[in-house]
């Protein structure tokens, strides 16, 4: 898995790559969370931009949920932006559709 971000629009723009399986979820939790603690700094929230994300396994979902406790207790707002089909089922069969707001294009993530 690989991890860039910039920030764009009022937001931080995190854009990871490849799978989030066993071998990478702790990575991608770990970039989350930084992402969630410099967006706590500057006041803005954190876009995920999940058009590059093949797959998500439960370990994924899981670095999800640390990420999204640490940023209610910062007051950071994430969105998920641009899943594929793929993760867009596994992110409504796990419910996280509903804990996380998930957008169809990183645009209309910006502008939520």
């Amino acid at each position: 898995m690989k991890w860039s971000e910039e920030v764009r629009d009022g937001a931080i723009v995190a854009s990871p790559k490849g799978k989030i399986d066993e071998s990478t979820a702790l990575g991608f939790g770990t970039d989350l969370e930084g992402a969630v603690a410099s967006a706590a700094e500057a006041s803005i929230k954190v876009v995920v931009d999940c058009s590059g994300i093949d797959y998500m396994s439960s370990r994924g979902l899981r670095a999800l949920t640390l990420a999204k406790r640490k940023a209610d207790g910062a007051g950071v707002k994430i969105i998920l932006a641009a899943p594929n089909q793929i993760v867009r089922e596994i992110l409504a069969i796990s419910r996280y559709d509903k804990l996380f707001g998930v957008t169809e294009t990183v645009d209309a993530a910006l502008a939520a």
